[in-house]
């Protein structure tokens, strides 16, 4: 039985994975029909915020229990948490504007290493040697990864800015999400998380899309961080029925619900080894369907992150052998 869960977590940790490896490649694909970041974003936290909204109904009709609910703390606290959420959406795909999906989601995963140096200033313990090895072989398959070795390789600084900006926000969302009120429905704290993410993209959308069109001050204030004014025009609403359900069932609704599903069966270790499939499922499809061009050496880099996943989550001697008294 004990096995069964296992698999079946496994199961839901590894589509969860998969589904929202995707979702760059959606976001790049809406980029090309001529859609702005705040459009996409909008529409994905709009439309994810609307479908948790109406699970989250439903689960409290038809459960037979009283479910959990939060404090008035903990709902800032998550609302606060959330911000984190939004950032790195935001981020993630501002740094896809610049750069290929197939970089972008490397850049990404340097989560990875974040977390390890975000927990040693947190513990005030210097990191194992076994996330000291995985870290620097993170580092080494990122150098492949993204082809940085072929000196005519050009990447866009502003693409690695803000890819990296991604991963730092990740990490956050990360920490927060495992110790803020693990009491609570997976719905519910959700909702919450998202809805604090839903305040920053209103406020990109505003100072980045809506306010400079109407108002001089707010045009000038935008013209200082860039030059591209194609974003400044009416919120296109179509958005919403082209990609906005997509964006919002592979971004905000079902990965969550999966990995909230699987990761109490597989545990946390295997649960991220498994969740590390969303690098080459990301790479994949920018490959089929952006026809984004992947050389052997990046495939290289790619596994070697992968493996150093594996190792930073791998149980130690010790760890089993306390593992299997406990059990």
């Amino acid at each position: 039985m004990k096995k069964k869960n296992i698999l079946k977590g496994v199961l839901f940790v590894g589509f969860g994975a998969s589904i929202y490896g995707m979702l760059a490649t959606f976001v790049k694909m809406s980029y090309k029909d001529g859609f702005t970041t705040s459009e996409v974003t909008t529409a994905q936290f709009a439309l994810g915020l609307i479908g948790l909204l109406i699970l989250n109904f439903i689960q409290t009709i038809t459960s037979k229990k009283k479910l959990s609910s939060p404090s008035r703390k903990e709902v800032r606290m998550l609302i606060l948490a959330g911000t984190s959420l939004g950032c790195t959406s935001l981020f993630y795909y501002i740094a896809v504007q610049y750069i290929a999906v197939s970089i972008a989601i490397v850049l990404l995963m340097q989560s990875v290493w974040f977390s390890v140096v975000v927990e040693s200033f947190i513990t005030k313990k210097f990191p194992n040697a076994k996330k000291v090895i995985a870290t620097v072989i993170v580092l080494l398959g990122t150098v492949l990864a993204t082809n940085l070795i072929n000196l005519e390789v050009k990447l866009d600084w502003h693409g690695i800015f803000w890819g990296l900006l991604a991963a730092a926000s990740f990490t956050m969302t990360m920490f927060t999400s495992n110790t803020l009120a693990t009491h609570l429905p997976v719905l519910r704290k959700s909702i919450i998380m998202l809805t604090g993410g839903s305040v920053i993209i209103l406020v990109f959308l505003f100072f980045a899309q809506i306010g400079p069109l109407y108002s001089g001050s707010l045009r000038s204030f935008y013209l200082n961080f860039t030059e591209n004014t194609e974003h400044i025009r009416p919120f296109d609403y179509s958005i919403f029925w082209t990609y906005g359900f997509i964006l919002a069932l592979f971004g905000t609704i079902i990965p969550p619900i999966l990995f909230n599903l699987g990761f109490p069966n597989t545990g946390l270790g295997l649960g991220s080894i498994i969740s590390s499939l969303e690098l080459p499922v990301s790479v994949t499809m920018a490959f089929v369907l952006l026809g984004e061009k992947v050389i052997l050496i990046q495939w290289i880099g790619i596994v070697l992150i992968l493996m150093a996943i594996v190792l930073m989550n791998l149980p130690s001697k010790k760890e089993k052998i306390l593992s299997e008294q406990l059990s």
